[in-house]
């Protein structure tokens, strides 16, 4: 057999329906490509079809989502409640003053959202019989004022908070005088986060 005598046997033609078509050919040994060619063909344009298909955008929609955040407020004081004993140690004779008795176990934590903030510290006793202080050691954030000593009326307690999360060691004071006598006073302090 003469290789260079025989005729490429792979050529496509595209009839008027779109599609390619074999073109038939036909070898010295006189057997038809003809349906061997339509089969690939078939097989191409099925692949072509299914890859085309897949490809396409069959529709879309959207829709606004909003996400607000409203002004929050969070202040929590780390222990339920503090006591302070006044026992006399350490008082000296011809002296009014009793001694001083000092608390630093609990922590009082916040978080804010909105500038320009400060946190405020005030007592429920109006009339109390000892004095009783309170200041802010080592805050995370913000600037401590100095020792209140505690009342009804709001002292600023600590400054410039806003915007933030953070902590503090409270240190109360209790103090007594011999002139005051023996007794109990019962605070509730309320720390208030304010402008």
């Amino acid at each position: 057999m003469n290789l260079n005598s025989i005729e490429p046997i792979f050529h496509l033609s595209v009839a008027s329906t779109g599609v390619l078509l074999p073109k038939t050919r036909t070898v010295k040994s006189g057997r038809s490509l003809k349906k061997p060619f339509a089969l690939i063909a078939l097989i191409l344009c099925h692949f072509c079809f299914i890859g085309r298909a897949t490809a396409q955008v069959y529709g879309s929609d959207f829709h606004t989502v909003t996400v607000t955040v409203a002004t929050i407020t969070a202040v929590q004081v780390s222990s339920p409640s503090v006591s302070l004993t006044i026992t006399g140690a350490g008082a000296v004779a011809g002296q009014d003053a009793l001694g001083t008795v000092v608390d630093q176990t609990s922590n009082l934590l916040w978080g804010v959202n909105s500038a320009n903030r400060k946190i405020t510290v005030n007592s429920n006793l109006a009339a109390p019989q000892f004095t009783l202080k309170v200041v802010a050691l080592s805050p995370t954030v913000g600037t401590a004022m100095p020792e209140v000593t505690l009342s009804t009326t709001a002292s600023d307690f600590l400054l410039n908070i806003g915007r933030s999360t953070g902590s503090c060691t409270l240190r109360y004071t209790g103090a007594a005088l011999a002139s005051q006598g023996t007794g109990t006073d019962s605070h509730t302090i309320t720390f208030t986060v304010t402008n």
